[in-house]
């Protein structure tokens, strides 16, 4: 029998969370036979389409594993290969996220669209399987897991064979994926398989999502004036020894702690007389605000209201109930029920990590980082909403505090290779905080490469953030040019997108010679307004049409000329 321990659960999410700090490892409790030699292996093709990474990770984690069964593995970005040669592999495992509404990830659209085609070649004889990954929170029904579910479906419909169902995954996805992984590689092998939960501890313990590095607050500024109506936090961060070597592009990935205030709330309206252990796991390891679906269905059992089965039962209503912004407290209260403890945590996800890009260069300022960090706090449905990890920062973190964090790398998301190559930035609010970065990156290794920024917020006076940094970086000729967009302080709006056609003529010829295009920011709103933007400048100055101008943005993508951190 052979023993694979790749990690599930908390360790699992450890290993894949980050593919350059090694906090896990598979290991072989038994030798392979001697027969199984390098003719006899079996080709597995592992195709991933990952956004912020979990896809890419598990991939990863997948071929680490099948390799040591004796499988002959091939680890495949979607963006790195055609249609037509994933069409000749033997057996295809697919791991797939969703980003945006219901949208494949952003490298992987080039695949995705030429599978869907009618062009597309026939797969007869390739035997696949697809693990899908999702977010009920933040998905409709209808695009949970959606990239995964077609990518499932167009297989079948080409001839594929499948080897087993799809399985879609939520947000805590680790267990579920280890499951798929060991029952995938166990039909391949013929092998009696265990894949179990077993982080790797090496003779210094690893950072990474499983075993987090508590790193001190040197810092905490709010960067917004006295009259904003927002508070954007810049947090410095110590990371004397905890082995974290970054770049701009990446992100801290924060393992946040929930409101106390809301626990108990939460606590007395289920009637629980919590223990310490009870508050502790509410505080550290369970999501008590984000609502989906198969928790309206849980509780509604649970409580026996027909109502709530009703609006579970039907998709557009719960879909419209959710995009409202409602949360699990409102359901709780709309139908109180007493709970015991297991009945209780039964209903509660795993909290989840939040990314914030990193807003230094470890050139400039070694041994720390800056996180630029806005606090979400609003008011819906008569109740008080906070962020979870903003909050945390904003209302109970002082200087001298700690924080549980890991590096998340991003390495689609990269200052060019060459330093002569110009640079166009475009990050409104936070978004602006991987630029910082950029910046002082390329200040520190004097790169030669014009850069561009393009900044917007509400109002000058007291939300131009890092406004006296970009103002000495362009008087040093270090910042090219800066253009900015506040949106409150004229009658009509102005946003970012506004001032790139403005500058449009400028702006596509830098990109003609050479520059290349980031983003930063909101996927919802901003993202799509500047891609839209980029369009129609393409078709303005390129005098192209809309076919031209969508394949001159989808090349700079492929030539890694047009990249996104978006969330």
């Amino acid at each position: 029998m052979l023993a694979l321990l790749i990690g599930g659960g908390v360790a699992l999410a450890a290993f894949v969370g980050d593919a350059r700090v090694a906090s896990a490892k598979i290991i072989i409790g038994a030798r392979l036979p001697q027969s199984a030699s390098q003719s006899q292996r079996v080709p597995l093709t592992i195709l991933y389409a990952s956004e912020s990474g979990n896809a890419r990770g598990l991939a990863i984690a997948a071929g680490k594993a099948a390799a040591r069964l004796g499988l002959e593995p091939h680890v495949v970005d979607m963006a790195n290969i055609k249609v037509a040669e994933a069409a000749k592999t033997k057996h295809l495992l697919v791991i797939a996220s969703t980003w945006g509404e219901g949208e494949p990830p952003q490298r992987a659209t080039d695949f995705y669209d030429s599978l869907m085609a009618p062009t597309a070649p026939r797969f007869d004889g390739v035997r696949y399987a697809v693990l899908a990954l999702g977010d009920r929170a933040y998905a409709s029904l209808d695009n949970f897991c959606r990239t995964g579910r077609s990518l499932d479906a167009r297989l079948a419909e080409l001839g594929g064979m499948r080897l087993a169902d799809r399985s879609d995954c939520d947000a805590d996805y680790e267990v579920q994926a280890g499951s798929w992984i060991r029952s995938r590689l166990a039909e391949l092998t013929s092998s009696d398989v265990q894949v179990e939960v077993a982080p790797y501890l090496a003779d210094s313990k690893p950072v990474g999502r499983a075993y987090p590095f508590e790193a001190e607050i040197r810092e905490k500024v709010n960067l917004n004036g006295s009259h904003s109506t927002v508070c954007t936090y810049q947090i410095t961060l110590a990371l004397d020894e905890s082995g974290i070597l970054y770049e701009p592009g990446d992100s801290i990935g924060i393992l946040p702690r929930n409101d106390p205030e809301l626990i108990e709330e939460m606590l007395n309206v289920v009637g629980i007389s919590a223990n310490p252990a009870l508050r502790e796991a509410m505080r550290t390891y369970y999501d008590i605000t984000a609502l989906t679906v198969p928790q309206i269905e849980a509780y509604a059992r649970l409580s026996g209201d027909q109502a709530l089965a009703t609006l579970a039962a039907d998709e557009e209503r719960a879909a419209e109930f959710l995009s409202g912004g409602r949360q699990l407290i409102d359901l709780l209260t709309a139908a109180p029920r007493k709970l015991n403890s297991e009945q209780f945590t039964g209903l509660l996800r795993r909290l989840q990590p939040r990314l914030y890009s990193i807003a230094s260069s470890s050139k400039a300022t070694p041994g720390q980082v800056d996180l630029l960090i806005a606090a979400v706090d609003y008011q819906a449905y008569g109740r008080r909403r906070k962020g979870v990890a903003s909050m945390d920062v904003a209302e109970r973190c002082r200087v001298g505090d700690r924080l549980r964090i890991y590096l998340h790398s991003n390495p689609y998301f990269r200052l060019p290779s060459d330093p002569s190559r110009s640079i166009i930035m475009i990050g409104p609010g936070t978004g602006v905080a991987p630029f910082r970065a950029f910046m002082q990156e390329r200040d520190a290794t004097g790169a030669r490469g014009k850069n561009w920024l393009f900044f917007g917020n509400q109002h000058r006076a007291d939300d131009f953030l890092y406004e006296s940094e970009w103002t000495a970086l362009q008087r040093r000729g270090v910042l090219s040019r800066l253009d900015v967009a506040f949106s409150r302080d004229q009658p009509q709006k102005i946003y970012v997108q506004d001032r790139m056609w403005e500058a449009r003529r400028d702006l596509y010829a830098w990109v003609q010679e050479g520059a290349a295009i980031y983003v930063c920011g909101n996927a919802h709103g901003m993202a799509p307004d500047v891609n839209g933007m980029l369009l129609k400048i393409a078709i303005d100055q390129g005098k192209l049409d809309d076919a031209g101008a969508q394949a001159w943005l989808d090349n700079l993508r492929r030539e890694a000329r047009y990249l996104r951190d978006v969330y």
